[in-house]
């Protein structure tokens, strides 16, 4: 379970690319640049065992290639930072860059973000902080239950005491 390949294009102008391992990823990637349309949008292709996701802003677009396993939000959350980061640096100079313009610079972001949103670990922080809540949900059912629990076993000696008193 992993990003595989990133990409951020203009169109069909590779900007800035990174891969994770070997392969034709660029080949295929250039292929489905060509048919993704000009208007914003965010979309998720299947071919194979692999899933292609991008987003598409102010022509700009951030792809993605990931095995047919891997969750869908993590991909999104992925190309969301890519973008946040990549129009806080470039801005509109993206507009007019030639091929591969921002490759040096870029590629070193996206390797660091493509492998920190690979890792299983602290990547999906919203299914790990619900599952924290699942877990203490638990602890207080059963300490709710204890609670009552002892209720009635005060309510039991309460009653004795008073049978006791009024014999």
């Amino acid at each position: 379970m992993a990003i595989l390949f990133a990409v951020v294009a203009r169109g069909t102008t590779i900007l800035a690319k990174h891969a994770w391992c070997g392969g034709n990823f660029l080949e295929v990637t250039e292929q489905i640049l060509a048919k993704i349309p000009s208007e914003n949008n965010k979309l998720t292709y299947s071919h194979g065992n692999y899933l292609f996701h991008y987003i598409c802003q102010d022509r700009i677009i951030y792809l993605c290639i990931t095995d047919d396993d891997f969750e869908r939000s993590r991909a999104f959350n992925f190309l969301n930072e890519i973008k946040k980061r990549f129009q806080t640096t470039y801005g509109s100079r993206a507009q007019t860059a030639l091929p591969y313009a921002m490759n040096s610079e870029f590629s070193s972001v996206l390797a660091a973000q493509l492998k920190y949103h690979s890792e299983s670990k602290g990547t999906d922080q919203v299914a790990e902080t619900q599952a924290q809540i699942d877990e203490l949900k638990g602890i207080m059912v059963r300490n709710i239950d204890l609670v009552a629990q002892r209720g009635e076993k005060l309510e039991l000696l309460i009653d004795k005491t008073e049978n006791l008193v009024d014999s």
